[in-house]
């Protein structure tokens, strides 16, 4: 037991190190952390230095290969294009899957606007994906008292913007057998069990600590402080009763963006500590705004990226006006030395939503060789994001306030796995 607590004592120097470094990043021109995304170069951001940085492994083919063999499904484009490009245990969750021992899902959502973009559906299609691979329970923590924290939001404002955000996630199709939705408003107060987490985790880590890994300042809230706790805590099995009981064994997978990983660096060094297993992880790149790859989009910039909410013709104005183009300043320089499909980010759109690794190719053979002009690629991306933004608007519509009220409803959750 004195050796297992040592481990996760010479875990944590790491975390506090290594997340101090995302937010206080000296050595190069890149700053990542749960609230910003900054760099200077075109390309965005470098994940090879963040893998290194987080101490996290880089998803190979090995991986991949493995991951097909368990399952006897190919991986989702997003894993073999490398846009979920870095892992923590995955081999571990697909050795319980095999063993047929049980594992569950969870993802979440931080509620800052009326309507989802493009770049909030990227987990949650792939987790969607995931869940209907595995069979296996999910739970979605919708953080509107995060959001109420650290925006100038009423916390009754923050509330309903998680009502209207899960409406856009279950208009994905997420299965309402195996699927919690909860806001940390209301679902806390409700569950003795989460809170209990919530302090023991709080009592595992120090100021100075959260300090370092999140860099927080003497004149922020204590709300901001004790957050970190509340999103680590839907790690842990026993924080959902209704669906686990009191078993505390269970580990989970988090699919999420990279910028999330500090809070799950220091739910993996507690882990140990409570007794809880550490939860494996995911990691996706970022989904660029329109402007270029050198910020992730925000919410409250309605032209930095396509919402959910956007017309037809919004799309196409959006995407004609301010998606940052990799090509030639005229067609005769475009024709002579071709585009930068690195840069372009109609094209880096395409990586996310064109699942055709054929048509992939080719447009970006075509387009490198000056053949295929910007115009063109950005009408291949117009006609995909108007159809994707159209269909999940009438999927929207059938998503009724009942429906809602199921989802997000404490019950016993539908899976298959099962411990030997």
């Amino acid at each position: 037991m004195a050796e297992q607590d040592l481990s996760s004592k010479v875990d944590d120097l790491k975390v506090t190190e290594n997340a101090a470094e995302a937010v206080n990043d000296d050595d190069d021109d890149q700053v990542v952390d749960p609230w910003n995304v900054v760099t200077k170069s075109d390309k965005g951001v470098d994940y090879d230095k963040l893998i290194k940085r987080f101490g996290s492994t880089k998803i190979d083919q090995a991986l991949l290969d493995r991951f097909e063999k368990v399952t006897g499904k190919p991986p989702h484009h997003l894993l073999k294009r490398g846009i979920f490009f870095s892992q923590r245990d995955m081999h571990q969750i697909l050795n319980r899957y095999e063993a047929k021992k049980p594992f569950f899902l969870y993802t979440g959502r931080g509620p800052s606007s009326g309507s989802m973009h493009m770049g909030h559906l990227i987990p949650f299609m792939f987790t969607k994906w995931l869940q209907e691979i595995f069979d296996v329970p999910l739970v979605i923590q919708l953080t509107d008292d995060e959001k109420f924290l650290w925006k100038d939001l009423k916390a009754e404002q923050a509330l309903k913007l998680s009502y209207e955000n899960a409406k856009d996630i279950i208009a994905l199709g997420f299965d309402k057998d195996k699927t919690f939705i909860f806001s940390d408003m209301e679902y806390i107060g409700s569950c003795p069990a989460f809170y209990r987490n919530m302090i023991k985790v709080q009592k595992c880590v120090t100021f100075n600590q959260v300090k370092g890994i999140f860099g927080f300042g003497d004149s922020d809230c204590i709300g901001k402080i004790s957050f970190p706790s509340i999103q680590a805590s839907p790690s842990f099995s026993n924080s959902f009763p209704h669906i686990f009981g009191d078993r505390k064994d269970i580990p989970c997978l988090i699919p999420c963006a990279i910028d999330q990983d500090p809070y799950f660096r220091m739910t993996r060094d507690v882990a140990p500590r409570l007794g809880y297993p550490k939860p494996a992880l995911l990691h996706s790149t970022f989904f660029p705004a329109l402007q270029g790859a050198q910020t992730k989009m925000s919410a409250s910039d309605a032209n930095s990226s396509i919402f959910l909410t956007d017309t037809p013709k919004q799309v196409k104005t959006k995407i004609n006006k301010y998606a940052f183009s990799g090509g030639g300043t005229s067609v005769e320089e475009h024709r002579e030395k071709g585009g930068n499909c690195d840069i372009d980010i109609a094209y880096q759109y395409l990586t996310f939503f064109l699942e055709d690794d054929e048509r992939l190719q080719q447009i970006r053979e075509e387009y490198s060789s000056g053949k295929m002009l910007t115009g063109e690629l950005k009408k291949e991306l117009i006609g995909i994001l108007q159809k994707l933004v159209a269909d999940h608007q009438e999927k929207r519509k059938t998503v009724t306030d009942e429906l809602l009220k199921e989802f997000m409803t404490p019950r016993k959750l539908k899976w298959g796995g099962k411990d030997s």
